[in-house]
């Protein structure tokens, strides 16, 4: 492909014959991409392999670009295979029949309408690029834009001003749970770092905090590349960029704490005053032009330091999606002809892709004089009220360069309203002046933080103004500012053992029952039902997940191994011969992150828990073939049990949440997977042998032919079975049900265990009750079984 300017990418119409690329141009798929596993893009194609994910309307899942030799013809140009991975969203041998759909994701118009210019344009994805206004590209002119102007931005003019302000109170965000959706909405990254103001005036830059303090000495390369620029007041993000070019808000602090901030960016995403205008008058997409035209005049190196932010104009959770996974703290969206107001408004709102929260510092513990933790609180009513403890977050480094201010500001007496926080070992007081930056998995009912997590001080915001801040709902106005009632959360955040569901009504399952959808919300108050029951079988063990975003009857999506944006109430673990880490889900509230990927299906491997190379239970699988009775089933999985007994082994039945049962029996002894699925295997192929119209072990449907497959390849090192209560990608949102063996009977109906039936009838059940006490030796089963062959 020859470059392309970026305004091409939304152009949907004709390019005039005779022009490079004449011809119809239909705006087939779009979307988002991203390099796997966090890797550097430019990097991978020097290399000559670039693996990325793709997430359009059309096209999804992993894919690689793999360069191959030179050209034979020319000996220099490189030709390169584009490779669909073998994921959930590949087709194989069907993979073609997508390219026949003649049909614009942007305006629904075929290629016949597009060339005779009928139809609806299309919406544009991205901010103003030319395709919602132009049918026509001339491909062989100069820059098209010149002088174009977007209908939100007529009608409304700057206003001349005889001088600019030192200072403007800036805009503030609102925030929601989840991005507004519609063409009057922009998205922006949401940076980690510090809000400022600039001020450029003669030459001469300032950078100003969100409550006016003067900044400019801390950031000197900034402020030096700032003063080139001509008089304006523009606003954006101060941020330090990992190695990865992620912001990281601890390097930020380290930065400052160090006096080395010559590799500190600001990433202006607004202009207030430029040149004698007052701009707050423009709507955004003025606003944001004449911000890009007061840049274009920086060179290169200056450009590396002032940076201005992009946008998109729809598709905002998708946006959020991309920025959790690059574990950015999350999205601003802004209405696009909005003008800029100052202080909290409808026009700018924040989703956050993990939790967190600024809190007033009322006093810090110690343990025979080691530092140990802070005491957390927040202002309601002028009075400080404590809502928690931090106890983690704390390196070496952040304790040495904290304790200090601690000390500087400690006071005689508590600062916090009554009850005062008590606790093990030492409290020691503060004056409530000191304000840090934490992330916590949610709240308790009494509004106490859960898992706090320490991450820095921040030195921008008044005490005074800190408060508990909650999401809203999209199309409240409510106050954001109140305390953490257990009333408030359930109608504002929908959370469910502190993960904030996002688009809580989305439904996975269509019916549920009754012609009721399950809904995503429901997914994680179901975990949050079966937690206890359903964790001693997950804990320790590295766990797959099957993902239907848009519902069982959308797209589904096979995840195993850990993404960025991963939560961190998910574990990550590493297994030999794999260089990616897992996912294991080891705490209630994993349950919750995972339904709120819309995971609705579980299947951990079968290992010992913490040990992936020990065999922890053998699963046999009877699938039975279409024309088999549920029955059968329940008869060949009583005749499994008579046998695996007879050999000493305990046995434990559920059903799959499908047509079919698991026998499982637990391992005591620490033997390595061939060993435990040669053992499988053989007890599989005797009942086959001896009941060959009743068994087969060949896994093909065609083979089956009135029989029930003895699926024994569950018992294998890497290989996994749907977890106990996991419920089922299948409609009316089955589950797969621990049973008691008095329940395996003729008559036994597996589609009365759904998501909605299982949790009270799991809380009355005695199923799998002695499952610790029933691990047995396999080696003695495996000298048994020899002895009767």
């Amino acid at each position: 492909m020859e470059d392309h300017p970026l305004d091409y990418g939304d152009f949907e119409g004709v390019i005039p014959m005779g022009e490079y690329g004449g011809g119809t141009v239909q705006m087939w798929d779009r979307g988002f991409w991203a390099p796997e596993d966090g890797a550097d893009p430019l990097k991978s194609l020097a290399k000559g392999e670039l693996k990325f994910v793709l997430e359009g309307e059309r096209l999804h899942g992993g894919w690689v670009l793999v360069r191959m030799g030179p050209d034979g013809r020319s000996g220099k140009r490189n030709n390169w295979l584009l490779i669909k991975h073998r994921d959930a969203a590949a087709r194989p041998g069907n993979g073609e029949a997508v390219l026949a759909e003649d049909r614009s994701v942007a305006s629904s118009r075929t290629m016949k309408a597009i060339a005779a210019g009928k139809g609806r344009r299309p919406k544009p994805f991205i901010l103003e690029t030319r395709g919602a206004a132009d049918a026509v590209w001339n491909s062989n002119r100069g820059d098209p834009q010149a002088g174009r102007s977007t209908a939100a931005a007529r009608g409304r003019r700057s206003m001349k001003v005889e001088a600019m302000p030192r200072f403007v109170e800036p805009q503030l965000c609102r925030l929601v749970d989840r991005p507004p959706e519609g063409s009057e909405w922009v998205h922006e990254i949401k940076f980690d770092g510090y809000r400022m103001q600039m001020r450029v005036a003669g030459g001469e830059a300032r950078l100003l905090t969100r409550k006016g303090l003067d900044w400019t000495d801390r950031f000197g390369r900034i402020a030096g590349a700032a003063a080139k620029l001509p008089d304006c007041l523009i606003e954006g993000e101060i941020v330090a960029l990992d190695k990865e070019g992620s912001p990281d808000f601890a390097g930020l602090q380290a930065a400052l704490s160090d006096r080395k901030t010559d590799d500190i960016v600001f990433f202006v995403f607004d202009a207030m005053f430029a040149q004698s205008e007052d701009l707050r008058t423009l709507p955004l997409v003025g606003r944001k032009r004449r911000l890009s035209a007061l840049l274009a005049g920086l060179d290169v190196a200056d450009k590396r330091s002032i940076r201005f932010v992009e946008h998109f104009q729809s598709g905002g959770e998708a946006v959020l999606r991309s920025a959790c996974r690059l574990s950015l703290e999350g999205v601003v969206s802004k209405r696009l002809d909005a003008p800029y107001v100052s202080g909290r408004g409808e026009d700018w709102l924040k989703a956050k892709c993990r939790a967190g929260h600024e809190v007033v510092l009322g006093g810090w513990t110690t343990t025979a004089g080691a530092f140990r933790s802070l005491l957390a609180g927040v202002f309601r009513n002028d009075k400080l009220v404590p809502i928690g403890r931090i106890g983690t977050g704390f390196s070496k480094t952040a304790v040495n360069a904290l304790l200090p201010k601690l000390k500087a500001n400690e006071a005689p007496t508590s600062p916090f309203a009554d009850p005062a926080p008590r606790g093990r070992g030492e409290i020691h007081w503060l004056r409530p002046v000191l304000v840090a930056e934490i992330e916590y998995a949610g709240f308790t009912g009494d509004g106490v933080l859960r898992q706090a997590a320490f991450k820095a001080l921040r030195e921008d915001k008044p005490a005074d103004e800190v408060q508990t801040e909650m999401p809203a709902p999209l199309g409240t106005a409510a106050p954001l500012h109140r305390a953490p009632t257990k009333t408030a959360r359930a109608k504002t955040s929908n959370q469910v053992m502190g993960v904030v569901i996002t688009h809580p009504d989305k439904a996975l399952w269509p019916d549920g029952g009754g012609g009721k959808p399950v809904t995503k919300l429901e997914l994680a108050e179901y975990f949050e039902a079966v937690a206890d029951w359903m964790l001693p079988h997950l804990k320790g063990r590295p766990c797959s997940i099957i993902r239907a975003p848009d519902g069982i009857d959308g797209e589904r999506f096979f995840q195993r191994h850990a993404m960025k944006g991963t939560s961190s109430l998910v574990e990550l673990v590493s297994v030999s011969g794999d260089r990616l880490p897992y996912l294991q889900i080891d705490r209630p509230e994993g349950l919750a992150a995972v339904a709120q990927t819309a995971a609705v299906e579980l299947h951990p491997w079968n290992c010992q828990p913490f040990a992936s190379d020990v065999a922890g239970r053998l699963v046999f699988d009877l699938d039975p073939a279409p024309d088999v009775g549920f029955d059968a089933v329940v008869a060949a999985a009583l005749e499994i049990r008579e046998r695996l007994e007879d050999l000493g082994l305990e046995t434990f039945c559920k059903t799959t949440g499908g047509k079919g049962l698991h026998v499982v029996t637990p391992l005591k002894d620490a033997l390595a997977w061939p060993t435990a699925k040669a053992f499988a295997r053989d007890l599989c192929d005797r009942m086959a042998t001896e009941r060959p119209q009743a068994y087969v072990l060949n896994m093909a449907k065609k083979a089956r032919g009135g029989r029930i497959f003895l699926d024994y390849l569950r018992n294998d090192r890497m290989s996994t079975a749907v977890a106990p209560l996991s419920p089922r990608a299948r409609p009316m949102a089955p589950v797969s049900m621990p049973l008691v063996w008095d329940e395996v009977k003729k008559g036994l109906d597996p589609m009365r265990f759904t998501l909605r039936t299982v949790p009270r009838l799991i809380a009355k059940s005695a199923a799998w009750r002695d499952y610790d006490k029933g691990a047995r030796p396999l080696a003695t089963a495996i000298k048994r079984l020899g002895k009767i062959s």
